[in-house]
């Protein structure tokens, strides 16, 4: 039998028994305390009710460009563009990257490993050591050139647990690239939304002075037929002012939110100089499919993300487990080696070996307990982070559309006070104009006109507002891209 037949031979038979001893003085997992948290299950928390309440409208689950349904072209440029280039999205898609190198790393754990060595030393050799005459107590050259093999036995399933949990923490990274999307595209159409009631108050600004100018123009006729004195024309050209001072507050709040969406789309200020006035349309608000509870776990981003996290951290208990049993490798090399450079390349200078290793863990001061101590600790935070994710979303789902149905009811009792506001200030001017009512009257009807409308705008503003709030609390059809 050839050297090399009888080290295949023994290596083979003295694996198992060295894993065999390896196992039977392992490291105890006495005084470990288990992972004691248990994940929510979304149908038992009691939401049917209210989302049956305060349901707008059976829907559909939002779809991925769920920002077209407002029906402005410009806003969907708007959004392409943020979510094109905004540095916010780069940041996440980096921590994608870093994940996927992390799980390449782990899972290079499982596959053989092949490295070459070499050596070229000048050294002394010992006269009592183990290099015999006439090299002991002499100086020479020592060359050696192996290429060397090892490959972990996992048996316990470690390395393929860190792979696990390394993939559970990648998808994570994923569906928050993802939330990042739906949280930049949600605040782009919200900001959206604060131009277009900038723009209906710089209207409103607008028509309050036309109306202050005809008043004005009225009240120059009383003073001549003597109904009005200076004083009541001097009130009357005061007003002019405050009126244009209006109209400069509204023209600087669509300058800034103009800034403010450039800035939100990565790009300089004159991105918001080319902007065009908003035409959104919304024909139905939104409304709510009814598996809410058991689909919004698999639809919201920030959802999905933490039940990742809890995967990546059961794996990781998996992992710090195994770490408590023996680790079996099988080792392998194969090279020249040779004293003095003159026979180093020469048949007679090979060398090779192959064998089992095995690291066993029997006393390390508690360090692997406390390691597995620690995940199980992180499963726990993990579990309860996204317990309280899904109570927060499904809170979340509820006040929009508890704020959705209220509004509804302010927007009526809203229109009603323009109604009789209007009504109320038809009347003064007629008078004023018939000579009967004061510059003041209608000065009071104007301005009740004008706050009146300015809460309608508001209201109508909120409304499309909270309509995005509820197709983000949704989960804004993002997996579905």
């Amino acid at each position: 039998m050839t050297p090399l037949h009888f080290t295949r031979r023994a290596t083979l038979m003295a694996m198992p028994a060295a894993a065999a001893i390896a196992l039977a003085g392992c490291a105890s997992f006495d005084g470990t305390i288990p992972a004691q948290s248990t994940l929510h299950d979304a149908n038992r928390l009691a939401a049917s009710e209210a989302l049956d309440r305060h349901a707008v409208s059976p829907a559909n689950w939002p779809s991925a460009r769920w920002w077209q349904r407002y029906g402005d072209p410009q806003l969907d440029q708007l959004v392409t563009e943020a979510l094109a280039d905004h540095p916010s999205l780069a940041i996440a898609e980096a921590r994608v990257r870093q994940a996927a190198a992390q799980g390449g790393i782990a899972d290079a754990a499982r596959s053989p490993q092949i490295a070459a060595s070499a050596r070229n030393i000048r050294q002394r050799y010992s006269e009592h050591g183990t290099v015999p005459r006439p090299l002991a107590g002499s100086w020479n050259v020592f060359n050696e050139a192996t290429l060397n093999f090892s490959h972990e036995f996992d048996f316990w399933g470690r390395n393929q647990a860190a792979v696990d949990a390394a993939l559970g923490q990648l998808r994570a990274n994923e569906v928050e690239s993802q939330s990042a999307r739906l949280v930049l595209a949600s605040g782009v159409v919200q900001t959206y939304f604060r131009l277009a009631q900038a723009y209906r108050q710089l209207d409103l600004a607008m028509q309050v002075l036309k109306q202050r100018e005809e008043l004005l123009r009225l009240t120059r006729q009383r003073v001549e037929v003597g109904i009005d004195s200076d004083i009541d024309l001097k009130q009357a050209e005061s007003a002019i002012p405050s009126a244009r001072q209006q109209i400069a507050a509204g023209q600087e709040a669509i300058a800034l939110i103009r800034n403010q969406l450039a800035a939100m789309l990565g790009k300089g200020p004159d991105r918001g100089l080319a902007l065009e006035r908003p035409a959104l349309a919304l024909e139905r608000a939104a409304g709510v499919p009814s598996t809410v509870p058991a689909e919004l776990i698999g639809r919201r981003p920030d959802l999905v993300a933490q039940r990742w996290r809890v995967e990546a951290a059961s794996r990781n208990i998996a992992e710090a487990r195994a770490r408590f049993y023996p680790n079996v490798s099988l080792v392998a090399f194969a090279g020249l080696q040779s004293i003095g450079l003159g026979e180093f390349l020469h048949a007679g200078s090979r060398i090779a070996g192959a064998g089992p290793a095995v690291s066993l863990p029997v006393f390390d001061g508690g360090r692997l307990r406390g390691n597995l101590g620690a995940r199980h600790a992180e499963y726990d935070l993990a579990v309860e982070q996204y317990n309280q994710t899904l109570v927060d979303a499904l809170q979340d789902v509820v006040n929009q559309l508890t704020s959705m149905q209220w509004l509804e009811e302010q927007r009526g009792q809203q229109a009603e006070a323009v109604r009789v506001a209007e009504g109320a200030h038809v009347l003064a001017m007629q008078r004023f104009r018939a000579g009967l009512g004061t510059y003041l009257q209608v000065l009071i009807a104007e301005s009740q006109v004008h706050s009146q409308k300015k809460l309608l705008i508001d209201l109508d503003a909120r409304a499309m507002q909270l309509d995005a709030h509820l197709i983000r609390a949704l989960g804004g059809g993002a997996l579905d891209a």
